[in-house]
């Protein structure tokens, strides 16, 4: 491994590519510790660590939220206005056709933007609404100025992560949205861990085996990861014979590789986003009961007994897991479209008919590779979850499963990125 992080570095394009992301993820990391003027941080503070829902908010925020920095609404904006689009994508055939060419593209780009500064402003309100009893006075300038300030430097904060994650998209390595996710979870385990070793609740002893053990289903829920996304259903092609001149071309067999995890971690991330949306709107809407506490249930808050809450959350992320498993893979995987090239470049699958007949197979194997793909990370999202549970630790309050499948997945992602990278340039990889 070391030496393919060393010779990553030896190449001037992905060395560049490298730095530039970890440039980035700096900058971003020193954001979140910038509070937006006007703000009392100690109170802020407080808020947080009594609201479970936000609590989960402050751990996909890297902890920007209980800073009120110009962070504070992290990436989640961004990531709920990719769902609204690729949902319209599936719905409305006129954006579909625009995901097809570069031109329709940039249009599909360039509303997610709006969509993502809408929903910050929309966001921006509901904090400076919840935080009011936060905001300084300041003697001699008008009450208005601060409100206005705090939701433009959010406003603001919203807008740079959305460019940052492009940037790295387009100049760096590995998805940006999916980047700027794992640095906000990742940031928060080390004081999690930190955590779980002096809790006072517990003997020495107890707070070293619970960390040990934390560890350990790391270890196996990276293996299990790692197995599940190197899972192929290989469905073979086989190209028939043509003479052009005195040449004989096809006739050779191949494969159509199907990964049983199609969707990689972005089911994970989609479903997270989803999860906070209770949160964001209790923001707005603080003084509605219900909705803070449909807010708190699907936090996995304590209140009201912590099996209760947490097997509701538990449940409703393994459903949202699934879905998204299936409804990401449907978005980037066409029947249609590989059955077509197949049927140009005269390929074939034996035993299946050209054209609707082998749209239907591939669709009909893709749709049973799936479900086992999505089953497996439900199950280890909420497994480790459960497991973590029983311990009582500190780190349950911050980390579950969901949160270590988001970071094994993005690492696992963007391996695989600088390997191919490798590869192409004939160097040794990470994965022998």
């Amino acid at each position: 491994m070391f030496s393919a992080i060393l010779n990553a570095f030896k190449i001037p394009d992905l060395r560049k590519k490298i730095l530039f992301t970890l440039l980035i993820v700096l900058l971003y990391r020193v954001g979140c510790h910038i509070p937006a003027p006007g703000v009392d941080l100690d109170l802020v503070s407080q808020t947080v660590a009594n609201n479970a829902a936000f609590g989960l908010l402050n751990l996909f925020n890297g902890g920007a939220l209980e800073q009120l920095s110009v962070f504070a609404l992290g990436v989640m904006p961004y990531i709920t206005s990719s769902i609204i689009m690729q949902l319209l994508q599936a719905a409305i055939p006129t954006i579909e056709e625009w995901s097809k060419d570069e031109a329709g593209q940039r249009k599909i780009t360039q509303i997610t933007r709006y969509i993502t500064i809408g929903i910050g402003l929309v966001e921006s309100i509901g904090l400076l609404y919840t935080f009011r009893g936060a905001i300084r006075t300041i003697p001699s300038i008008p009450g208005w100025i601060a409100p206005v300030l705090i939701v433009g430097s959010l406003l603001a904060g919203t807008a740079l992560i959305m460019w940052i994650s492009e940037l790295i998209t387009q100049r760096g390595v590995g998805n940006g949205m999916s980047m700027i996710f794992f640095s906000s979870i990742v940031a928060r385990f080390p004081l999690a861990l930190v955590q779980t070793f002096s809790n006072t609740a517990n003997t020495v002893w107890i707070n070293v085996i619970t960390a040990v053990v934390i560890l350990a289903v790391l270890l196996v829920v990276i293996f299990v990861v790692i197995y599940i996304e190197d899972g192929q259903r290989r469905i073979p092609v086989q190209y028939a014979k043509r003479v052009v001149g005195r040449k004989v071309y096809g006739g050779s067999g191949t494969y159509i590789p199907l990964k049983v995890n199609g969707a990689n971690v972005v089911p994970i991330i989609f479903a997270s986003a989803i999860l906070t949306i209770p949160a964001q709107l209790a923001q707005i809407f603080s003084s509605t009961a219900w909705l803070q506490k449909v807010a708190n249930f699907l936090s996995g808050s304590t209140t009201g007994g912590v099996w209760y809450s947490a097997w509701g959350n538990w449940l409703i992320t393994f459903v949202l897991i699934v879905f998204f498993a299936y409804f990401y893979t449907a978005l980037v995987f066409n029947p249609i479209d590989i059955s077509d090239n197949l049927r140009k470049q005269g390929g074939f699958v034996p035993g299946i008919r050209p054209g609707a007949n082998t749209t239907r197979y591939i669709e009909q194997v893709m749709n049973r590779i799936t479900l086992p793909g999505a089953l497996f990370l439900g199950a280890i999202a909420i497994g480790t979850s459960i497991l973590f549970s029983l311990t009582n630790s500190p780190m349950v309050q911050q980390f579950g499963g969901t949160s270590i499948l988001i970071m094994v997945g993005v690492a696992l992602e963007t391996m695989q990125q600088i390997e191919s990278q490798l590869k192409m340039r004939h160097y040794e990889g990470f994965f022998k």
